[in-house]
């Protein structure tokens, strides 16, 4: 009887464990989604700086002839 209280009480710890786990691997995965999200907005921010230096230049250098 011994035997199966402590089989039963270190099956609750493992499953504890998983949970636990589990959770802060969901939560791994959101914030990776939120940085994903965040570096796409970044890249089409940088896209649209570059294109605006693009058109400045050439218009300098147009004054500038």
């Amino acid at each position: 009887m011994a035997k199966k209280d402590r089989f039963k009480e270190v099956s609750v710890k493992i499953g504890t464990a998983m949970g636990k786990a589990d959770k802060q691997a969901r939560k791994f995965k959101k914030t990776g989604a939120v940085a994903k999200e965040e570096l796409q907005a970044i890249s089409k921010q940088i896209d649209e700086l570059k294109k605006q230096l693009y058109k400045t230049t050439k218009r300098l250098k147009h004054a500038l002839r």
